[in-house]
């Protein structure tokens, strides 16, 4: 498989405190890379600095060939903007925008041309068609972050990355949501990276590592 993003020996620290030792891996295209560990381990923010989102103090974070925080800043907006999605904990949807207008909203900056019409496509994949007009405190937890889920895929990107994308949910919905993941990295060969406290939350994904005091190893 292809390799879209290389990390080399990336690290962080913050206030004179490493979070992030010197970490190296290489996120596949079409893959699903989880990284477990316990809160304070430092895989939020490797995941922050794999996304483009904290520049490591050391190390370097290549995508596609490209070293990502040697562009400059709109350059690495277009980035995050495009080949980039993300899902979070806390789904931060715009609670005065409809579910159409909060999954349409990535694509009023995108230069690939990606037709609005590609909005019931997802909708319909992700089992949300019906709640379109809705707006998100009507819906439950779990739909809530299928439209997160909608909006960062919306663009087509290469990437995906979820930080805690099932902390708020029950088991039976988190089961849910692991699975439309899955299904969204085989049907649109994206490479998902997924940072989690819960252990086995992906039965089969093809790169498993975990992260204690700063430190990433991959499980065989």
């Amino acid at each position: 498989m292809e390799n879209q993003l290389t990390a080399d020996s990336i690290s962080k620290s913050f206030n004179g405190k490493t979070v992030v030792r010197a970490t190296s891996l290489k996120i596949r295209k079409g893959s699903i890379h989880v990284i477990e560990g316990k809160s304070g381990s430092g895989k939020s923010t490797l995941l922050s600095m794999l996304g483009g989102m904290e520049k490591p103090d050391k190390g370097e974070v290549r995508f596609k060939g490209s070293s990502l925080y040697r562009l400059n800043d709109t350059e690495q907006s277009k980035v995050r903007g495009t080949s980039f999605g993300y899902v979070f904990q806390s789904f931060h949807l715009i609670p005065e925008l409809t579910v159409k207008k909060n999954i349409e909203l990535p694509l009023q900056f995108n230069p690939r041309g990606v037709k609005k019409h590609r909005v019931d496509e997802i909708a319909d994949a992700l089992g949300i068609s019906s709640q379109l007009e809705k707006r998100p405190d009507f819906l439950s937890g779990g739909e809530q972050q299928r439209v997160a889920i909608a909006r960062a895929v919306i663009t087509n990107p290469d990437i995906l990355f979820a930080d805690e994308p099932t902390g708020n949910l029950d088991q039976a919905t988190s089961k849910t949501v692991v699975e439309l993941l899955t299904t969204l990295v085989e049907s649109m060969q994206i490479s998902l990276v997924v940072v989690t406290h819960e252990q086995n939350l992906f039965s089969h994904p093809h790169y498993l590592y975990q992260m204690e005091n700063g430190r990433l190893r991959e499980v065989d």
